[in-house]
């Protein structure tokens, strides 16, 4: 089985950062997408970032020039660097991972680690 598990939220303020970090643990194939959503109250879950195995990456439109995601050499752990953080940030972040099986795509997430950016 899979497991992902979130790391590095919290409540900062306007103008500050947090990294989130993501661990992956199990049997995960070794190419791969891995990324975080995030939902803010009262909204649906939204792509934030992605990056494959590859290192190919994507940004929502939102976090481009303030967000980084990385992972790292082993290809298990990715982190999101938040920089210039603003309340409209706050939301639960969720890690996740899929990649293509056959004609499947398996995917599976983590359990979620709110960020709240204070105005």
């Amino acid at each position: 089985q899979v497991q992902l598990v979130e790391s590095g939220g919290g409540l900062v303020q306007a103008g500050g950062s947090l990294r989130l970090s993501c661990a992956a643990s199990g049997r995960i194939f070794s190419i791969n997408t891995m990324g975080w959503y995030r939902q803010p109250p009262g909204k649906e879950r939204e792509l934030v970032a992605a990056i494959t195995s590859g290192g190919s990456t994507n940004y929502a439109d939102s976090v481009k020039g303030r967000f980084t995601i990385s992972r790292d050499n082993a290809g298990k752990t990715v982190y999101l660097q938040m920089n210039s953080l603003i309340p409209e940030d706050t939301a639960v972040y969720y890690c996740y991972t899929n990649w293509v099986a056959g004609t499947s795509v398996l995917g599976y997430w983590g359990q979620g680690t709110q960020v709240t950016v204070s105005s």
